[in-house]
């Protein structure tokens, strides 16, 4: 009866594996180099170098331009002037009556049924004027409300509708523009430099005058998409977008703005669809001051102003170029993936691809030595050869070669943690050829 084994002291095995770990950490691996002559696994792996290739240089660096430095949100300047006349109702307006800058407040009704509803003194910002405590009957309608003191009468809603789009669609609009680019020092403007009056007589067309930013309001609302007619009745606001993208590695006369339309206000909503603001104009009659207030449904438009300018810079040249070169490699890790996990003979393929060389220098507490402790198997001790005597390869498994025995160092073993298909070559010399070659699973077909 064998003789029961002597336990190892408490956390032996813990600080055997991790003196273990320890010692793997420093170890160097170096990928090895295996032809496989496979011409659908060939194909598949070009194609994706090719895929690969193709993304960079026409996405990345056609389309995308990634060897530019860039630059987005130029700094910009807007200045606009409207001219054109029309009539209603013969009254004529001209462009300081009906071009006004926006206003609008809401108008409620404060209803009462005696004075105390009303406090003296109290305003409300959402109403007519200032409170003067008195409970008096509207002036339309049967009931009543709280006195103010303001301008009379109040807003009530009803109003004269005088329709200015007759003429409206041929009023013009000069919209000038100038945009400047910090980083690259570089600046330009939306007209062309010309002294001979080219503004005086010219309107914007995209193909032959398009430094001449006069556009007519009929024209703008139509490019939006939208009819005149409905829209300046009801109002509505319409953007001109002006988009400067510039690729500076070329001539500055290549920089030229782009104008686009549409409407920015919720059509379909009838809670808040359309435009309209409220203005003034005060007179004094028989010396009393007087005020006709005027609803104005229009058109507003807003300028958008946005951008990017591009030059070539190195850094961004090196940068996606090294990640071109690199992201190649993508094509060797899926074709080793489908080479070891997929292919017929795999199992071949793995048994050529990792090898493991432990070298015979190591003193016997080294990784190996410690691991193969861990894992219950005692490894050999050194032992001494005379020179007359030559170890021969040990039997059993295929693939795994002896070394010579030396007056100085151990044994050579192969790697506790290797597995059976891998080859463990001594790495102070090279592993000797067995006499008699051997194919067992078609390895000279690789």
């Amino acid at each position: 009866m064998a003789a029961a084994q002597p336990k190892p002291p408490a956390g032996a095995t813990a600080r055997r594996l991790a003196r273990g770990c320890w010692s793997a950490l420093w170890d160097y691996e170096t990928p090895k180099v295996i032809v496989v002559r496979n011409r659908r696994l060939g194909v598949l792996y070009r194609a994706v170098q090719l895929l690969i290739l193709l993304y960079f240089v026409w996405y990345v660096f056609i389309v995308q331009k990634s060897y530019q430095e860039s630059e987005t949100g130029p700094e910009s300047s807007i200045i606009t002037k409207v001219k054109g006349i029309t009539t209603s109702e013969h009254k004529v307006w001209d462009v300081e009556e009906y071009v006004k800058p926006p206003e609008s407040i809401k108008v409620h009704n404060a209803t009462c049924l005696s004075d105390a509803d009303c406090v003296t003194g109290e305003l409300d910002m959402l109403g007519n004027g200032l409170r003067t405590g008195r409970c008096v009957p509207y002036y339309q309608g049967p009931s009543k409300t709280c006195e103010v003191f303001g301008w009379c009468p109040v807003e009530d809603g009803a109003s004269v509708s005088q329709f200015l789009g007759t003429m409206a669609p041929n009023f013009t609009i000069l919209i000038k523009n100038s945009i400047h680019y910090p980083k690259f020092h570089f600046s330009k403007g939306n007209i062309a430099d010309r002294t001979d009056g080219y503004l005086k007589r010219c309107t914007f067309h995209e193909a032959s005058d398009l430094y001449c930013p006069i556009f007519k309001l009929g024209f703008i609302v139509e490019k939006a998409g939208e009819s005149f007619a409905e829209l300046a009745y009801k109002g509505g606001v319409i953007g001109v977008i002006i988009n400067w993208d510039c690729d500076l590695d070329l001539p500055a006369s290549e920089c030229n703005p782009k104008y686009s339309f549409r409407r920015l206000d919720p059509k379909h909503v009838p809670a808040s669809s359309g435009y309209n603001f409220r203005f003034a104009k005060y007179y004094k009659i028989n010396g009393t001051t007087t005020r006709t207030l005027i609803k104005a449904y229009g058109i507003r438009i807003d300028v958008i102003v946005h951008g990017q300018a591009g030059k070539f810079s190195l850094i961004p040249t090196i940068i996606n170029l090294a990640t071109a070169l690199t992201s190649v490699g993508v094509g060797s890790f899926l074709c080793d993936w489908i080479l070891l996990t997929f292919m017929n003979k795999n199992k071949v393929y793995s048994h050529k691809k990792f090898d493991k060389v432990c070298t015979p220098s190591r003193p016997s507490g080294s990784w190996p030595v410690t691991l193969a402790r861990v894992l219950g198997q005692a490894p050999p001790q050194p032992g001494h050869c005379s020179e007359d005597q030559h170890p021969s390869p040990p039997s059993g498994q295929e693939g795994q070669q002896g070394a010579e025995c030396g007056p100085a160092f151990p044994p050579l073993r192969p790697c506790p943690i290797s597995a059976p298909s891998e080859q463990i070559t001594p790495a102070s010399e090279p592993a000797p050829q067995a006499s008699t070659p051997t194919d067992p699973k078609g390895l000279a077909q690789l």
